[in-house]
């Protein structure tokens, strides 16, 4: 097993997804819960199982298609991303004026 390859996948994975949203879920389940062990165990293995299956699809996506491929079409999609997060404006979305409060009802 090549260590320092492992090593670097698992900072980097352990320093992306500090504050992600399962990490979040998992903080507040595990706050109104009377048992977090059973919150923590769910959550690990979730995230396994989430890990291996992208692991499994990257694998067989990488035996059909080439390297180079793979790459151009992942700088093509994330170029545009990025163009439309900075100059698109979407017709789906909704601006902050149409937003209305939501209804305070008191509590009881």
């Amino acid at each position: 097993m090549n260590w320092h390859l492992l090593s670097l996948s698992f900072i980097t994975v352990f320093l992306s997804e500090l504050g992600d949203k399962s990490q979040l879920a998992a903080i507040a389940l595990s706050g109104r819960s009377k048992s977090p062990r059973a919150v923590f165990f769910g959550t690990a293995g979730a995230l396994l199982l989430t890990s291996l299956l992208g692991a499994i699809a990257g694998g067989a996506v990488a035996e059909f298609l080439p390297t180079r491929l793979l790459k151009i079409v992942a700088a093509i999609g994330f170029a545009i991303l990025a163009l439309r997060l900075l100059f698109g404006e979407g017709e789906d979305e909704e601006s902050s004026d149409d937003i209305q409060p939501a209804e305070i009802i008191p509590s009881k």
